[in-house]
This record gives C-alpha cells, structure tokens and sequence, in this order.
C-alpha cells in the first residue's frame, strides 16, 4: 500500500529516498513526506498530493544536505490525507522521525496515555503516537533499536516502522509484523524499503525480514534481531530483475507495457515446468505425494483479480483432478468458520505475496492444520514464506495498480498445480499433461495475435467514453473472465460496471437492459461445449432485442454470432479451459483506453494501492 523508503550511506539521502518514493508512486498513495539528518538535527518536508508537491516545496524551502533519510507516500487510513496527516512524524522535541505502513489498532489508548503524560499530538494518525514512545523509550536506553524494539512490544496491529533518531546520525532502525519491509545491502550503504523497486538503481543485493523483527541500518552492516532482542536469523537473496524493468520502455503508461510483456510473462512462467523424465514440477513443495493423495477437497483464497484467477482455477482442478474446490474471497473466509483440516489443500494467490487478507486466510488455514501453497509473483515475500509449497509466477515487476500480466500468470500457475495435483494423484497421465502444456506453451502467440487486432476496439472505447454503465456476460470460464472485465473498468473508468453468469439474466439482472447500453458477451468456443454456446447466443438475443449494444468476444471461426454482434472481437481458438488466457486481454485494452478517453489516471486509478497491506 504505502511506500517507504529509508537510507544511509555517503550519497545525498534526499535524493536518494525521493528516487525511491517515485519509484514506489504505483502502489498508490494521497501524501508524502520526506526527513532528513543533517547540523545535528533533523530537518523534513511533509505535502499531500503527489510527490510534485512535495518536490515544489522542498524547491521553494530546501533541506539541508545530510547522508541519512526516510520518506514516504501514504494511503490514508486513520485521518484524511492533509499535510498535518502526511508522514514522517516527529516527537514533540523534534529530535525523532516515523513513517510507517499498516495499522496500530490500539492506538487510540495509547494516544491517551501519551496525552495524560503532557504529550501533545499534532495529527489525526495512529502513527504519531510511535515516534513519542520512541522518543520515551530513547531517553532511557540512548539506542534506537532497543527503543523500537520495547515500543513494538506494546503495538497491536499489523504494521512497518522506520525510524531516525537526531541523536544517532547514521542508523536508520525499521520494525516489521505483518507489513512488508526488505532491506538493501550495498557498498558503504544500506536501504530500507516496502519494495525492492526503491533501491534497484543502487543494489542488487537484499535481505528478507521475517515476521516481528527489528532491523538496524549502518553504513558497514545490518543488523537484525527479533521483538524480544534475540539475534534473528535472516535470508540474502538476489534481486533478478534489474531498473529498466521497471521503467515505462517508450509506453504512455506502465499498464500498456504490462499489457504488451504478457506473451514473454505467460512463456517465462511455463519455462522449465518440465524436468528430466517428462514430469511436471514446481518451484518449492514441502508436501509429500502421499499428502496430497489424501487431500480431500481445495480452497483457493484470494482478492480481486487474484480471485478472479480462482474462480477459473476451480474448473480446471476439479475437471483435471476430480477433486471439490471452493473459491473464496480472503477477507470473508476466516470469519465464516470455514471447515478445514489436515487434508484440504488451501492455494492462496497473492501478486505481491503481501496482501493481508489472503495472509490472514492462509494462516487461519494453518491454525487448523491445511497444508498450504501458494501462487506469487514476489520472491521472498511473506505468504510465500508461510506457505508449505510454492510456484512463483514469472511475470516480472507489475506497477500498474491494475493488474493484468500478474492476472494472466496467476492463471497459467493455477493451470500447472491442477495438472501438478492430476500429475500426483494419478488421474492426468504424463501425455495429457504434456499436451496441455504444449497448449498453454502456445497461448503466448495467441495473446501476441489479440494485441496486433487491438485498435478497433480502442475505437470503441474511445466511442463509448460517455457511457455510464457496461455490463459483462459470460458461462463456465467465460463467467470469471466477465468478472474481471468488470473489474478492470471499475478501477479505471470509475464507471458502473458489472459482470453476470449469462443464465442469470432471466433471474434479474436483464431488467437492467435499455437502449443503447454496452454489453459485452465472452462466448464459449462452439467445438466441445456447442450446448453452452448455443445457450449463450441465445442470451445475445435477448438482450439485443432489448436495445443493447452488443460487444461480442467469440473466437476464430464462429460464424454463429456474427448477426448479433453489433461489434465483434475475435480471439485465437483454445481450448476450452485455457481461453480465458486470450479473452481477458481485449478487455484489458478495452478498459485502459476507456480510462484514457475520460482522462482518468491509468496508473494510478483514484482511492487505489497496488498492494492492500491492511485488512
């Protein structure tokens, strides 16, 4: 969600924390803020709005030069995103600076014990209250990481802190439970941040913080220890991509150079799924064979797009491997009491490996005893860590908020474990496997023939920019996929849009049909399923004779539609379980050139964070 960035070293701290703080725009954010150790002192600058307001002021008040620094872009949360809510915070002497991530849920007591002992809160935020305990705790013990420590063992929540002292000049000192935190090792330097995006452009090199740990920055070396000052042991990783794959390469946005990678993202996460003997495997299980042949039913948790990728997981893992699965959103799973136990396999699907919600499932799955795996795009992340098995989508930095290369191999990996779980429990033999990889080894060219088709439907869009409401249809996988064209126009557009299994018009939602409304209808290939695409021309029928516009997504070949589209969008023919891989990317375009015509801000869609790290 929020971005934070903290350094110490020789460069200028400032222009190193704000080169990071731009870096990290894409996870959304309404302020931001920047502190400086510089004359014994600390010296910062605080603006809501974009980073070009911050970087107006601190061009019309400049900073003193200093080599240690914190920043930040917040999401507001506990108070509205104004300049006094904007971080860091300061204690009242002004010799303490936080920012921070997440949510202190007892702040609020806090606060009135802090107040009764003469401390006066400037701000709205939970976050305030961290930097005048620390500056209590420092007082007593004249050292910043045993002062974070002691204040992390009176917080509630999920939450990162960083934190600089005026008294100890080079150390920056950061705090992580249930917040993402990594840390940046260089050569006299080192970094803090939420993402490894903010320091790229000067290491490679990184350390993974575990769950309640406290780290302690210097020019020569990090430190790490647990909440109760233990020494904790950690884990170096190297990071495999490198500044440029985060750049726009010549797009207007980053969302259409996400759009454009996902024929090399889907190819990158098939490579190397195929060992030695013609047998599938994944990245890292911890579970034997033995358990997943027992394994009796699987739930899939997940947000948003990621669930959208869920939803059409269930048809391939129940089809492929005979076994029941339920998908669920993550923030309603664990308070429903969902009955779990030592043989339902739960898959948790997480771009970032951060999102809390889908943390706090998987580890209330854990609690009763599922083995749990996990589908992301994040090395090193926390659900990955947590998990007993994992496949790593290989689709490179997502920055755009709205996910679509992250969505189409969240896919491809859901894919893989229902023919890994076929593959283990006898009910796919390796031929089968083999030809359906082959099959999704070949979807990248389809995806690359969608994208050189696209400009008559960024001509519609572009046509269709007035409108108020567009609706989406689709049956079996089609349905999902309506879902999450839905969903992308309502992150984009900010327009009224909704998807429908195409059978349950009749039950209501035809009522909302008038003249001249968009709808656009996926169509389920007419070889295999010719019942299904039957039925759903059918469903084009009805509500064409209704007034809708129909927007019409059917594959090569099918003749059967074409009287009823008002427009038609072709896509490559697939198999059945793996269209959605080609049918989502019109309406990908179809969203982001919609977004453009009315102005809106691609990258950034308003309220939104690419990452939500709270519940």
């Amino acid at each position: 969600m929020c971005g934070i960035v903290g350094y110490v070293g020789s460069q200028s701290a400032l222009e190193v924390v704000m080169a990071g703080l731009k870096r990290l725009e894409y996870r959304g954010y309404d302020s931001a803020g920047v502190a400086v150790l510089a004359d014994g002192g600390l010296a910062g600058a605080k603006k809501a709005g974009k980073l070009g307001n911050l970087e107006k002021e601190l061009a019309d008040r400049p900073l003193p030069s200093g080599s240690t620094g914190i920043g930040h872009t917040r999401w507001a949360t506990h108070g509205g995103p104004t300049d006094g809510n904007a971080h860091p915070h300061l204690d009242n002497a002004g010799r303490v600076a936080v920012v921070h991530n997440g949510i202190i849920e007892n702040f609020a007591g806090l606060r009135a014990e802090l107040e009764e002992r003469g401390h006066e809160l400037a701000s709205e935020t939970d976050t305030e209250v961290v930097a005048h305990l620390l500056a209590e705790e420092f007082s007593g013990c004249a050292d910043l990481a045993e002062a974070m420590r002691l204040v992390c063992r009176r917080l509630e929540g999920a939450f990162t802190l960083v934190a600089v002292h005026a008294d100890e000049p080079d150390v920056v000192v950061g705090a992580r439970r249930n917040s993402p935190l990594v840390v940046g090792v260089g050569e006299g330097e080192a970094f803090l941040a939420s993402d490894v995006a903010a320091f790229i452009d000067h290491t490679r090199s990184a350390i993974e913080l575990g769950q309640d740990q406290v780290v302690e920055l210097r020019r020569d070396g990090v430190t790490v220890t647990g909440f109760d000052g233990r020494p904790a042991d950690v884990r170096p990783y190297r990071i495999d991509w490198d500044a440029a794959a985060a750049e726009k390469g010549g797009y207007d946005y980053f969302m259409l150079k996400e759009i454009a990678e996902q024929p090399k993202a889907v190819a990158d996460t098939l490579l190397g799924r195929i060992d030695a003997d013609g047998s599938l495997t994944l990245d890292e299980v911890r579970i034997s064979a033995s358990e997943l042949r027992e394994v009796d039913k699987v739930v899939i948790v997940a947000c948003g797009t990621a669930f959208h990728a869920g939803l059409i997981a269930k048809y391939a893992i129940e089809h492929w491997t005979r076994i029941p699965c339920e998908v669920e959103l993550a923030s309603e799973f664990r308070y429903r009491d969902p009955i779990l136990g030592p043989r339902s396999l739960v898959i948790a699907i997480s771009q970032s490996g951060e999102t809390m919600d889908t943390l706090m499932a998987l580890r209330h799955a854990r609690e009763q005893g599922s083995k749990v795996l996990a589908i992301c795009n994040t090395n090193g992340s926390t659900i990955p860590r947590e998990s007993d098995a994992v496949l790593y989508t290989h689709a490179g930095p997502e920055v755009a908020v709205a996910s679509t290369k992250a969505f189409l191999t969240q896919l491809v990996a859901c894919y893989l474990v229902a023919l890994y779980l076929g593959q283990v429990r006898g009910t796919k033999w390796g031929d089968e496997i083999r030809a359906v990889i082959r099959d999704l080894a070949e979807i990248g060219g389809g995806v690359e023939r969608v994208l050189e088709t696209m400009e008559p439907v960024r001509a519609l869009a572009r046509s269709l920019a007035h409108k108020g409401t567009v609706l989406f249809l689709g049956r079996h996988v089609g349905y999902p996929v309506a879902l999450e064209g839905a969903l992308k126009l309502k992150e984009l557009a900010y327009m009224h849009a909704e998807g429908f299994a195409a059978g349950e018009l009749k039950h209501g939602p035809i009522a909302l049909i008038e003249d001249g409304m968009p709808v656009v209808v996926v169509v389920p290939s007419p070889r295999g399923r010719s019942v299904l695409h039957d039925k759903i021309v059918s469903n084009i029928q009805e509500i064409r004779a209704r007034g809708a516009r129909t927007i019409v997504i059917a594959e090569e070949g099918d003749e059967a539609v074409v009287p009823y589209a008002d427009h038609l969008i072709r896509i490559p023919a697939t198999p059945t379980l793996l269209q959605p891989l080609v049918a989502t990317v019109p309406l990908q375009v179809f969203a982001c050139e919609l977004a453009t015509a009315r102005g809106n801000e691609v990258d950034q869609p308003r309220n939104l964070a690419k990452s939500v790290t709270v519940e």
